[in-house]
């Protein structure tokens, strides 16, 4: 079963070559807040391998960033705690054995590297 999940992963890496839609920080945010969105930004599409699955508008792998915030804001739940490994999946449980790959880099992510993320994700998502 590892194996398959581990060739299904290689595959979503070669086939993926699509980034997210290139994105432009606004300017009316603080350096602070640019910082964040900008440490996110290269988390997601770095270490974080994020963009492996997710993509802004359209789902591949897994769910659609703007799907992600949405369900999460809905249930008013944490998404920085699940990626810490503390929350079961409330978006797409069936998936989640390909994201729990994923969750041990995450879970080695400090506080402030997965609200960066979420943040990020907040953003792109228009939210």
């Amino acid at each position: 079963m590892n194996r398959f999940l581990a060739l299904l992963i290689l595959f979503a890496l070669a086939s993926c070559k699509k980034e997210i839609e290139s994105t432009e920080l606004p300017h009316s945010i603080t350096s602070s807040e640019q910082s964040q969105l900008e440490l996110g930004e290269k988390i997601f599409k770095g270490k974080g391998q994020c963009t492996t699955c997710h993509k802004t508008s359209q789902n591949v792998l897994g769910p659609s960033v703007k799907e992600i915030v949405s369900i999460y804001q809905e249930n008013n739940a944490s998404m920085v705690e699940f990626l810490k490994g503390n929350l079961a999946p409330i978006v797409d449980p069936s998936q989640f054995q390909i994201m729990k790959i994923n969750l041990e880099i995450t879970k080695k992510m400090t506080d402030q590297e997965l609200q960066a993320v979420v943040n990020y994700m907040f953003y792109l998502s228009g939210e």
